[in-house]
C-alpha cells in the first residue's frame, strides 16, 4: 500500500549524506547549462514469468488476501467498471509522461480498461504533493495509496474513519494516490508503478518474489512480466469483488492456465513463508534514524533467521547486501565479504539478475580502488544491460560512472568521457538535476580526483 524509502546508494552521485557546498548562483547556472538533457526510457521489455502456475496461483492468493502488515482481508476486491485516472496537485512534466506510458502498458499487457481524464470525478486520483506532507502522516513512506479518498485533504481529515480501512473494503470505486513532486523523476515514476498497481490489485508484498514490484526489497522499480500477469488475472471474467479466499483459490488455477500456458509446463517449487520476525529485522536494519550498530545488529538477526529457515534464495542474500551497505565506509573489507556472500546466494537463484547487478554496483567500486578497472569492464557491461532492461536510471547512472573510471584505468580516456556524459543524462532522471549539480560542485570544491587513472 505504500512505497517505503529505499536504501540510498553510496557512490559519487548517490551519497547518503546530502552535500551542500557553497553554491554560487553563476556556477550553478553554468553547470546546469553544460549538463546533457535528462534521459528517459521509452519502451518496456518485460520478461515473462518463469515459474510454475502452481506457485503463481499461491502467490496470487497471498498477494490479494493480506496487507503488508500481515492483517488478513476477508474478500477479493477490484474495480468492476472501466477505470478512470486523474492527475492533480502539482505534477511535473516527467510525471505525466511516465503516467501515460504506464497506462498504455496496463491496457496492452494487463488488458485493463483504464484511461486518464482531465477533470471531474475519477476512480483513481493521483495527487502530486510535497515530501513533507507525506512524511507528516507516514514518516517512512515515499508515497502511498488509500481507499475512498480523492484528495490529500480528504484523507488527512478522514484517515481514522472506517472509510479509510482496507479491511472493510468490499469493492474498489474511489482511491487516492499521493506522490511527492519534489523528488527525482525516477522516484515519481517508481511510485506511479507501485501505487497504481496496488490500487488496481494486490495490497500485499511478498519478500520471496524474485521478479516483482510487490516486494518490499524495492529491487524492481517498474512493473514486471509477473506483475502484469497478476493484474491481468485479477481482471479476468472468472473473478469478481466479494469472492472469498476459497472461491478465488478454486478458480485461479484455470485463469492462469488460460493466460499463462507456459506455466503449466514448469514444475512447482517449494516456497516457505517469510516469518514476521525476519521482516521486522530487515525493516529495522533500514531505519535511517538508527545508528550503525543497531542497524547492523538487526541485519545480522535477519541473516540468522534466513539460515535457520534454510533459505538459499534472494531472501538469504538480502541481509548480507544490507550489511555491506551499512559497513562499506567504516569496515570496507567486511562489507566486501558480505557483498560476496550475497552474490553467492543470488548466483544460485534463477531470476535474480537485477539483484546481482545491484551487488556489482558495489563490488566494482572495490575493484576500481585496486586499479582493476580493465578486468571488470565485462562485468560492468553485463550489469549495465540488466539495469537498462529493468529501467533503473539511478543504478544505470552509477554503473556508467564506474565504467567511465574503469575505461580511464584502461587508458581509453576519450571513451571514458563519452560514458561519463551518458551517465549524467541518466543521473538527471534517476537522481534529479539538483543532486547532479551538487555532486559536480562538490567535485570542483574537492579538486582533481586522486584515483588511479591507469594511464
Amino acid at each position: 500500500m505504500m512505497r517505503w524509502a529505499v536504501i540510498c546508494a553510496g557512490l559519487a552521485l548517490t551519497g547518503c549524506a546530502t552535500v551542500k557546498p557553497p553554491e554560487v548562483p553563476t556556477k550553478v547556472q553554468a553547470i546546469q547549462k553544460a549538463l546533457p538533457p535528462p534521459k528517459a526510457f521509452t519502451r518496456a521489455t518485460p520478461t515473462r514469468p518463469a515459474r510454475s502456475n502452481v506457485n503463481i496461483a499461491e502467490d496470487f492468493v497471498s498477494l490479494h488476501f493480506a496487507l503488508e502488515s500481515g492483517a488478513q482481508l476477508p474478500v477479493f476486491t477490484r474495480f468492476e467498471t472501466p477505470i478512470t485516472v486523474r492527475l492533480t496537485g502539482s505534477p511535473t512534466p516527467s510525471m505525466q509522461r511516465d503516467l501515460t506510458q504506464l497506462l498504455t502498458r496496463l491496457r496492452n499487457e494487463a488488458g485493463i480498461d483504464i484511461r486518464q481524464i482531465p477533470d471531474g470525478s475519477a476512480n483513481i486520483t493521483i495527487e502530486a504533493v510535497t515530501q513533507e506532507q507525506i512524511q507528516d502522516i507516514l514518516p517512512q513512506a515515499a508515497c502511498f495509496v488509500v481507499p475512498n479518498a480523492s484528495s490529500f485533504e480528504e484523507y488527512s481529515r478522514d484517515r481514522r474513519k472506517q472509510k479509510s480501512s482496507w479491511t472493510r473494503l468490499r469493492s474498489r470505486e474511489r482511491l487516492g494516490i499521493f506522490i511527492p513532486y519534489d523528488t527525482s523523476p525516477q522516484e515519481k515514476r517508481d511510485c506511479l508503478h507501485e501505487e497504481i498497481a496496488q490500487s488496481l490489485g494486490p495490497l500485499n508484498d511478498l519478500y520471496h518474489l524474485p521478479d516483482s514490484v510487490f516486494n518490499d526489497d524495492n529491487i524492481h522499480t517498474v512493473l514486471t512480466g509477473f506483475d502484469m500477469l497478476i493484474l491481468r488475472a485479477a481482471y479476468s471474467p472468472e473473478l469478481r469483488s466479494g469472492m472469498t479466499r476459497e472461491q478465488v483459490q478454486e478458480v485461479i488455477p484455470g485463469v492462469l492456465s488460460r493466460l499463462n500456458p507456459r506455466g503449466n509446463t514448469l514444475p512447482s517449487q517449494p516456497v516457505s513463508e517469510t516469518p514476521r520476525n525476519w521482516i521486522k529485522a530487515v525493516q529495522k536494519s533500514l531505519r535511517p534514524q538508527w545508528n550503525t550498530k543497531r542497524r547492523l545488529s538487526a541485519a545480522k538477526q535477519a541473516a540468522r533467521i534466513g539460515q535457520e529457515q534454510g533459505w538459499t534464495d534472494q531472501r538469504r542474500a538480502y541481509p548480507y547486501y544490507i550489511m555491506g551497505r551499512i559497513e562499506q565506509f567504516d569496515n570496507p573489507q567486511d562489507a566486501l565479504s558480505n557483498y560476496q556472500l550475497a552474490l553467492k546466494y543470488l548466483q544460485a537463484t534463477p531470476g535474480t539478475e537485477v539483484h546481482q547487478a545491484y551487488v556489482t554496483t558495489q563490488t566494482a567500486a572495490y575493484a576500481l580502488a585496486q586499479g582493476q578497472g580493465p578486468q571488470i569492464l565485462p562485468e560492468l557491461d553485463a550489469a549495465i544491460g540488466v539495469m537498462t532492461r529493468a529501467q533503473n536510471a539511478s543504478q544505470l547512472a552509477t554503473l556508467l560512472l564506474l565504467k567511465s573510471e574503469a575505461l580511464n584505468q584502461a587508458g581509453r580516456h576519450e571513451q571514458a568521457r563519452s560514458v561519463r556524459l551518458d551517465s549524467l543524462g541518466w543521473a538527471r532522471y534517476g537522481f534529479g538535476s539538483d543532486m547532479v549539480v551538487r555532486s559536480l560542485l562538490q567535485d570542483v570544491a574537492e579538486g582533481p580526483s586522486t584515483k588511479n587513472r591507469g594511464g
